[in-house]
């Protein structure tokens, strides 16, 4: 990723972390976090990755984000000073659920391993 992309992802992202604070006020979005941003080389496009803290709230939260996603670019264009508002994708990033996944396997394995130092 070049240095300008790094930054256009930089600003896009604390921009982001704004509106939504800000702007996209619906209680029942719970709290979503913007994690990260990449933007294409061309800058047209950002794909920004969010996590959400309840996880049985996530298909409300990305069908309420689609649905306000001209909202949100209008928002980020009059916040940042680009030749082109990158289009917005959304995604969910699930890392945090990798890493679920994962210290329950270290966890069993941990386990496991005491029991075989016990028998």
């Amino acid at each position: 990723m070049s240095l300008r992309q790094e930054k256009v992802s930089s600003l896009v992202q604390e921009k982001l972390s704004l509106i939504f604070l800000q702007k996209v006020l619906d209680p029942e979005l719970g709290l979503v976090t913007i994690t990260s941003v990449k933007v294409t080389p061309d800058l047209k496009i950002a794909k920004v990755y969010i996590s959400v803290y309840k996880k049985e709230n996530r298909d409300y939260v990305m069908e309420h984000i689609e649905a306000m996603k001209g909202f949100i670019r209008s928002e980020l264009a009059k916040r940042v000073s680009l030749r082109v508002t990158p289009e917005l994708h959304f995604f969910i990033d699930d890392t945090i659920d990798y890493v679920e996944k994962m210290n329950k396997i270290f966890s069993s394995l941990k386990k496991d391993d005491n029991k075989q130092t016990d028998e």
